[in-house]
């Protein structure tokens, strides 16, 4: 059982799965390697000079694995409700998680078989994304987006700071009270 379960390893899903796990929370990242950053070349991300999305998508899953997440590669082709939370289904295993946050960039696939509510997207090419509050989180308690499908810019420092917001919302949640992780200069 997984205190958050994060489906898509982009930069959105990198960055919650560095947040949860950071955190202590139990965490598994869902991979399907079908991110976009994967055909992106990179050189308006602050603090990056230039980087290959390839190259930045691997930086984060392993930044994730460096804090003690489970990185997976899968499929994700259903989420359902169980006894404790949620039941996430790859196209070969299934996870156990409290809660699940949908960092699934263009894909729609799942929120939609999962009967999530949608609407029109706002950025160019992105037609529709799933509806959320401020803090991410979607029509059905416990089930939380980030990133492009959620509606934010496609550009990766915007969605990598969106998946970190919802996952920070995430643990807050789980925590009963506000969370926040800040790291000081080691003397």
């Amino acid at each position: 059982m997984y205190d958050i379960v994060i489906v898509g390893a982009g930069p959105a899903g990198a960055s919650a799965a560095i947040f949860a796990a950071k955190s202590g929370k139990k965490t598994l990242l869902i991979d399907s390697d079908q991110s976009v950053t994967k055909r992106a070349w990179i050189e308006n991300h602050y603090g990056v000079n230039e980087i290959a999305g390839p190259d930045l998508v691997e930086t984060g899953k392993n930044q994730a694995k460096k804090f003690g997440a489970t990185l997976v590669d899968g499929k994700v082709v259903n989420v359902e409700k169980s006894d404790n939370g949620f039941r996430v289904a790859t196209d070969q295993e299934s996870y156990e998680g409290q809660h699940v946050i949908l960092a699934t960039g263009f894909l729609l696939d799942v929120a939609e078989k999962i009967g999530l509510k949608t609407i029109p997207g706002t950025e160019p090419r992105v037609k529709t994304i799933i509806d959320t509050d401020g803090s991410g989180k979607t029509s059905v308690n416990g089930i939380w987006a980030a990133g492009t499908v959620a509606g934010v810019s496609v550009h990766t420092i915007i969605t990598a700071g969106d998946g970190a917001k919802v996952a920070v919302n995430v643990i807050s949640e789980l925590n009963g009270e506000r969370y926040v992780d800040h790291d000081v200069l080691k003397a």
